[in-house]
């Protein structure tokens, strides 16, 4: 733990109703700092959230903060943040599915939503910190702060945080980074934490079946949905009812008696045409990322890194190509599965986080040492 964190100061937790960020909340009262408790309201869909368990942010877990903050004896606070998370992550959601990507909206949401606006409004209480219930790890002196992976790897989630603004290193806290999960809930029961045996957030929060195509549907923007289902010689197999219920990867629902499993391996939003083909081709040895930021100096024109393209993912070697401000060349070490345009790419140097960006398109692909290392993995439908 930093060494700011050994005398008694004002820190702000976000709490999201969860046991990870109450835990982070009773552990620093247990230290003896000032805590004040911040939730905030996100989505509500007239109530569906609040009706089930195991999501994050809803109305439910307002009330479960709510309720943790009065047993820990500090003072708990709900800030509104549902236009910024409609404009800055729903959005976003949707037109990324609409493009024929795949969005990752708890990036954007950690990014735009849980770190910003929470920082400015702790600054405003004159609190020295913002504590947050990550797992992830802070090292280095004020000014040289470096982000790095939770101990624990099952839970590791640095791979959120890349887009965090440096100047929030000094600032932010992540009790929890250098504990393992069953530490974590120990420590909760030890507490007598209310919520010390919910269950963890699995699903998105503003989809609460986990039906993300009808979610888009619903927001009343899809037109013109249907195309075609082609081959790699763009020979027409079948068709779809819109690129939003697909994504790279998938295998799922890709029924054509073809002889050999197929998958999903291109989409075309402007042409409504899904392209379908094997194993093999869902690999690529290279990618463009954009939207490119850095936890660090900005390197030069060209690095050697490892580069996570999805959450749990090993991340694979790679050398980094400057094309330009915003954006990078990957061009990995060995053929990449499922390289999927609008997923999240970290850059990591070891543990530590240097920045990261998102996957704009990939390509390339010597055909021969595709075919060897689709022998080597098994596609996991996203």
């Amino acid at each position: 733990m930093l060494r700011e964190m050994m005398k008694r100061e004002r820190i702000v937790v976000a709490l999201s109703g969860g046991v990870d960020s109450a835990t982070c909340a009773g552990l620093l009262v247990e230290q003896g700092h000032e805590v004040v408790g911040i939730s905030m309201r996100l989505y509500n869909a007239k109530g569906t959230v609040s009706a089930s368990g195991g999501r994050c942010c809803g109305p439910r877990d307002l009330e479960d903060a709510r309720v943790v903050c009065a047993h820990l004896g500090i003072p708990f606070f709900v800030a509104n943040y549902e236009e910024e998370f409609q404009r800055t992550v729903i959005d976003d959601f949707v037109a990324t599915y609409q493009r024929g990507e795949t969005p990752n909206p708890c990036v954007r949401c950690n990014e735009q939503v849980k770190f910003l606006p929470l920082l400015h409004r702790a600054r405003a209480l004159g609190a020295a910190a913002l504590a947050t219930g990550h797992y992830a790890q802070l090292d280095g002196e004020p000014g040289e702060r470096r982000l790095r992976r939770g101990v624990d790897s099952r839970k590791d989630q640095s791979y959120f945080l890349f887009g965090m603004p440096r100047s929030a290193l000094d600032f932010v806290r992540f009790p929890l980074g250098g504990m393992t999960k069953d530490e974590v809930r120990g420590h909760a029961r030890r507490l007598a934490l209310p919520v010390s045996e919910k269950p963890e957030s699995q699903e998105i929060c503003f989809v609460p079946d986990g039906d993300y195509a009808g979610f888009v549907e619903r927001q009343g923007v899809v037109a013109r949905a249907d195309g075609d289902i082609v081959d790699e010689q763009d020979r027409v197999l079948g068709h779809h009812d819109g690129v939003h219920r697909y994504t790279i990867g998938q295998r799922r629902g890709l029924g054509f008696g073809l002889g050999t499993p197929q998958y999903v391996v291109a989409i075309d939003a402007l042409k409504r045409r899904v392209r379908i083909g094997p194993k093999e081709s869902l690999y690529a040895d290279r990618a463009r990322v954009t939207d490119v930021r850095w936890l660090g100096e900005s390197p030069g024109s060209q690095l050697r890194c490892g580069v996570q393209i999805r959450y749990r993912r090993v991340p694979q070697m790679a050398t980094l190509r400057r094309v330009d401000d915003r954006s990078v060349e990957v061009l990995f070490d060995a053929p990449e599965l499922a390289v999927t345009p609008g997923q999240a790419a970290v850059f990591y140097d070891g543990d530590r986080v240097l920045g990261g960006g998102f996957i704009a398109e990939s390509g390339g692909g010597d055909p021969a040492r595709c075919a060897t290392a689709s022998g080597a993995e098994t596609v996991l439908a996203p």
